[in-house]
């Protein structure tokens, strides 16, 4: 029987891997997980850091395109679920009417919500302060665990970091918005759009990344539309309750979420 595809897009800092449980949480439900790397990223995250050239030519229009062709060659329309940048295009998409349904985790935000009006930590490297030819931004275990995973231990963050800690494209950054400077024309959904498939918005209420303020601004934008827009803040999680010792409370919300909606990992026939 045909199974739904559900297409994982991570977010900058992240490598593919960092889904490496919610794949197997959602296939063990009978969905048909993949969680596809973005152009020219190696296989495994120690490999990616040892040789991120080509990571430093990708931005959000190549990032875009890669994972909309993706999502458009599936016979059944997948599911797309995205983390941070990741989140940002499957609003794109699925506002576009590409894909069955779409949920954004700590997504950076679309249509010129501000993501520096909100207070950010001290110690993050902000890509305005290197030089445009440094083509990476690359944070320390230290800057990880003080602005990325800051609810767990460091010990915690330390082991996800040596798992999962990948240096990020500074085009990407400058593209979301990072510096202030004007976005991508990507960064953007049609929240007016009254025909797409279900949207699910997720925030860390302590998420120094992308704060909670930024996500329910975002979510405010979808109130004139009838289309179905949900939003779930998590208390005391940070932008790595996707990969964090918690993640399995956020998959399993998405997938009670989607049955909720009517979708299941098997469509019926016909």
């Amino acid at each position: 029987m045909e199974r739904t595809p559900v297409v994982f897009i991570h977010g900058a800092w992240l490598h593919a891997l960092s889904w490496e449980s919610w794949a197997e949480r959602f296939a063990s439900r009978g969905f048909l997980a993949l969680a596809p790397g973005w152009p020219g990223e190696a296989a495994a995250p120690p490999d990616l850091r040892k040789s991120p050239e080509l990571l430093g030519r990708i931005g959000l229009d190549a990032l875009t395109d890669h994972y909309a062709e993706i999502v458009r060659s599936f016979e059944t329309a997948p599911v797309i679920v995205g983390h941070s940048v990741g989140g940002l295009i499957a609003q794109h998409l699925i506002t576009a009417d590409v894909g069955r349904a779409a949920v954004a985790i700590a997504p950076a935000p679309i249509n010129g919500v501000p993501l520096r009006e909100f207070e950010s930590p001290a110690g993050l490297p902000s890509c305005a302060e290197h030089d445009p030819a440094e083509q990476l931004v690359s944070l320390s275990p230290e800057q990880f665990h003080r602005v990325f995973a800051n609810t767990v231990e460091a010990e915690e963050s330390d082991r996800l970091f040596d798992r999962y800690a990948v240096p990020a494209p500074r085009r990407l950054l400058v593209d979301v918005g990072c510096t202030g400077a004007p976005r991508s024309p990507r960064a953007v959904a049609d929240v007016a759009n009254p025909e797409r498939g279900p949207l699910l918005l997720i925030s860390g209420q302590e998420d120094r990344l992308v704060p909670d303020a930024a996500t329910r601004a975002v979510y405010k934008q979808y109130g004139d539309t009838t289309a179905v827009t949900d939003l779930k803040q998590f208390a005391d999680r940070a932008h790595s309750l996707v990969i964090d010792s918690g993640w399995r409370f956020v998959a399993d919300y998405v997938l009670g979420w989607l049955d909720g909606h009517g979708i299941r990992a098997h469509p019926p026939e016909g």
